[in-house]
């Protein structure tokens, strides 16, 4: 199969899941000065070191995190491309859905200060972190599929760091890597790269 056999495989397939931050919107998060402030190790995961300390500890920091993310959700801006691709996606009849390590609730905050929440309105398609283990896991994305009765290779998993593209294929699906900088470092695990959403409302365009 060729290059272009395989990117039009991807592009036209029905169901969507999308990582937000960094991909629908764009990227706000200091994950270092967020480490600094939850007493998080440099090297380490957040979310998995939180969830490693003491029940009482662990609760608190979750609390605090959730309020920096909270805050951080107001500063919302959307990718480029994002609505044009969305708008592409539903006029095609497609199903799309989120699963982020944000909350639900933050996403749903995010998403409206995006000015994204109309393609989003079924709260069941928006997965958090306390909805299902948090990615690379990837159990959110089998909720979703689930949710929409749907295979493996008739989803695609769409994000900008190595956690979205390792769920994409821990679940067995294709995956769009975005990386605005071009860098695309884990270019194994990617069907297709872009620099932004909007090359790939062009590439369905084009065909």
């Amino acid at each position: 199969m060729d290059t272009r056999e395989n990117r039009d495989m991807v592009i036209f397939r029905k169901h969507w899941i999308f990582d937000l931050d960094g991909t629908l919107t764009v990227a706000v998060h200091d994950f270092k000065a967020i480490k600094e402030a939850l007493g998080v190790p440099e090297e380490a995961d957040i979310l998995y070191h939180l969830d490693s300390l003491p029940t009482e500890q662990s609760a608190q920091l979750h609390i605090q995190l959730d309020s920096i993310e909270r805050d951080l959700s107001t500063q919302a801006v959307a990718a480029r491309g994002a609505a044009e691709l969305l708008s592409q996606l539903a006029e095609d009849g497609c199903t799309v859905g989120i699963l982020t390590r944000n909350t639900h609730d933050v996403a749903r905050l995010t998403l409206e200060y995006a000015g994204l929440g109309e393609f989003f309105r079924e709260p069941a398609f928006i997965i958090g972190r306390y909805d299902a283990a948090p990615k690379p896991d990837p159990e959110g994305a089998l909720q979703l599929a689930s949710l929409w009765g749907a295979s493996p290779d008739e989803i695609v998993v769409a994000g900008d760091y190595l956690y979205d593209l390792l769920c994409g294929r821990n679940l067995g699906c294709a995956t769009v890597h975005v990386d605005p900088a071009g860098l695309f470092r884990w270019r194994e695990l990617a069907d297709i790269q872009v620099t932004s959403l909007r090359e790939l409302a062009e590439m369905r365009l084009l065909v």
